[in-house]
């Protein structure tokens, strides 16, 4: 593919119309069509973008032979369905995470997409973020020795009434599928997945949960990861690795950072941004969920059915993390059953 890239958007929320602002003014990329349950809510998409086509329902988007790649904005608990529906009708898929509710549909979804051919990525964008892949680089050449510990959190406050998505666990409400996994997958970027998990939870009387505190831990590797998520505490949003040799911090945003500072004995802290000018100071002209896409498209072109930023055997890792965590707290869905 050396062409545009032709993206259709399924579902009109709030996490759609960012992708397709930042979507906008991406070289190379363009949105083509978008899909509501109601072609009211699509139309109104359409006309706020200047998306050329509307469909009131998913199969037709689906069914449009001049887009070749599905993002899936979805809630949680109909990724499965909406990410399923395009694969089987010959479309490449972006699906927001957590990528399901569970590493069952996970895997039905990775399956699907190997037996087909397909490209298939979950959007974590964390993962594509230049300062991020700083960060592992410089990991991964010993710059703090071996890891041995890794903190993240994420909280915020609502209120969050008993009406809302988060509260309902029909749509995989409560913290741990919307922000602890982002605490999660930045801990399994750097030591894949754990073999002891350890959890402990406020919930809420629909049975979600407000917040969880984990404790994971890696055996082999002598390392251990204590992380946060809340929808009922607005935590600072920060993260560090601490190795035998040293330590990085980054700051508030971990999730999309701008920067990260090393810190090792007998040399003055060093700050790392991605360099160069930028939109958002990350450098190299991107900005927000432009690094997803440009990956998505680069992968397209060059013909490659997963990211190697982004690759599906670490999201289903991290959605079997995410089970064990749920398993621990008692929370469960209705699509578990």
């Amino acid at each position: 593919m050396d062409r545009v890239v032709r993206w259709g958007v399924l579902a009109t929320g709030g996490i759609a119309a960012t992708f397709t602002e930042d979507l906008r003014s991406l070289p190379g990329s363009e949105v083509v069509a978008v899909a509501s349950r109601t072609e009211t809510s699509a139309r109104a998409f359409a006309e706020r973008f200047g998306i050329p086509r509307a469909y009131g329902d998913w199969a037709a988007l689906a069914a449009d032979d001049e887009v070749d790649v599905v993002y899936v904005a979805t809630p949680h608990s109909a990724h499965r369905e909406a990410a399923a529906l395009c694969l089987e009708a010959g479309k490449h898929v972006l699906c927001e995470k957590a990528f399901t509710l569970n590493a069952r549909e996970a895997e039905e979804l990775v399956g699907l997409a190997r037996d087909r051919g397909l490209f298939l990525m979950e959007a974590m964008w964390t993962y594509c973020n230049p300062v991020v892949r700083r960060m592992t680089e410089l990991v991964r050449d010993g710059a703090v020795g071996d890891v041995r510990t890794v903190q993240a959190d994420f909280g915020i406050t609502g209120p969050f009434g008993a009406g809302h998505r988060l509260r309902d666990p029909a749509l995989g409400g409560g913290a741990l599928l919307d922000l602890g996994v982002y605490p999660v997958s930045f801990a399994q970027l750097l030591l894949g997945e754990p073999d002891r998990v350890q959890a402990d939870a406020l919930l809420s009387p629909e049975g979600v949960d407000l917040h969880t505190a984990m404790l994971l831990g890696w055996s082999e590797a002598g390392a251990s990861a204590l992380l946060n998520c809340s929808i009922v505490a607005d935590t600072p949003r920060t993260a560090s690795i601490t190795g035998t040799k040293g330590r990085i911090d980054f700051p508030p945003g971990f999730f999309y950072p701008e920067k990260f500072v090393l810190h090792r004995p007998g040399h003055d802290p060093e700050e790392f941004t991605a360099g160069g000018p930028g939109t958002d100071g990350t450098g190299g002209g991107l900005r927000g969920m432009q690094f997803e896409q440009a990956e998505v498209a680069r992968a397209l072109r060059a013909g490659e059915t997963e990211s190697p930023l982004v690759p599906l055997d670490g999201s289903l890792a991290v959605m079997r993390t995410l089970d064990a965590v749920r398993d621990r707290i008692g929370v469960r869905y209705p699509a578990d059953d």
